[in-house]
């Protein structure tokens, strides 16, 4: 019995002082962190660090934070933040929000407030923190602008993990439900009675490649920049309209892209009020589009329903033989 009861103040001992270095790590890490974005020009501001949840879990909670970066002028602050962990499986951490937070950018602020948004991150063996798997889930969401817009979202998923059938890609899956966009000009066609109000369903299925790992580099210096998207799948559920798309991108050392994506759109019009609203597609093109893409339409089989390709070359666009303009280079600040 003396034995045993040594051998159990010997083993808690040790698990207390396993537990007292790893917490201590966590902490010191961190700090380093923060402090190198501060002498990097970042502003890297926070009042408190501090990890709990002996025996088992390192639970760390940083008050007051305040992250910026010169280079891009985005900005974030938030009343805190927890970092998550097992104390026996360190690479696999869950991140919590705030239930309000802010993010900044060079022309405006927006205003976060959610009912939980929570998510998980799987890292690869390293001090890299290169990324392996994620998922990160959000519900009742309001965004609010300080230029005066607003939006929300009742259901949000962002979830990645490798690609099994192409090296060095990723799977991105993205949904949003119930999404109300923030447009003056969107909100006047559900005022009109020609869409709803919020959009039931955006849903993306896609494998991407980078030309870099997403690690803790991609933070302190450069966001990678996407070379090749394979699209599984688009689906956007709006009232009458249903949109499909699917197909391949390449993308160059510009960010311009590519490729091919077929779209398919049943209710066609409605999508053409959208992009005219909005301001992609000018207004005085409306009436010519509409009469071109109801040829497309007539030809694909159905009068209401858009079959045809969405072509890039190079970032110019084209649906069909229809010319629409050019896309914005396809780079993370």
């Amino acid at each position: 019995m003396r034995i045993l009861l040594v051998v159990v103040i010997a083993a808690a001992t040790g698990w207390s002082g396993y537990w007292l270095i790893g917490s201590r790590a966590v902490e010191n890490g961190l700090r380093d962190w923060l402090d190198g974005r501060s002498d990097a020009g970042w502003v890297a501001n926070y009042s408190s660090i501090d990890t709990r949840g002996f025996p088992n879990r390192l639970d760390t909670t940083i008050t007051d934070l305040e992250l910026a970066d010169p280079a891009t002028g985005i900005a974030w602050t938030a009343p805190y933040f927890y970092l998550l962990r097992l104390s026996y499986n360190p690479n696999h951490v869950i991140a919590v929000w705030p239930n309000e937070q802010t993010v900044g950018t060079p022309n405006q602020r927006i205003s976060i407030t959610t009912e939980r948004a929570r998510g998980s991150f799987v890292f690869k063996p390293g001090t890299d923190f290169e990324l392996d798997r994620s998922s990160i889930v959000f519900n009742d969401v309001t965004l609010t602008s300080s230029d005066g817009w607003s939006s929300e979202i009742t259901e949000g998923l962002l979830a990645t993990r490798p690609t099994a059938a192409r090296a060095d890609a990723v799977d991105v899956g993205f949904e949003l439900k119930n999404m109300r966009p923030a447009s003056p000009a969107l909100a006047q066609l559900a005022d009109a009675g020609i869409l709803p109000e919020a959009i039931e369903q955006l849903k993306i299925d896609a494998s991407l490649k980078f030309d870099a790992p997403w690690d803790r580099q991609a933070i302190e210096t450069r966001r990678p920049a996407v070379t090749d998207v394979e699209l599984n799948l688009l689906q956007v559920r709006w009232g009458q309209l249903d949109l499909w798309a699917a197909g391949d991108l390449t993308v160059n050392d510009a960010g311009l892209a590519s490729g091919s994506i077929t779209v398919k759109a049943r209710n066609w019009r409605e999508l053409l009020q959208i992009a005219v609203a909005t301001g992609w597609i000018p207004d005085a093109l409306s009436g010519t589009l509409e009469g071109g893409l109801g040829l497309l339409a007539q030809l694909s089989g159905s009068p209401e329903t858009l079959d045809a390709p969405l072509t890039f070359r190079n970032g110019q666009v084209s649906f069909g033989p229809i010319p629409l303009g050019s896309l914005p280079p396809l780079r993370l600040r």
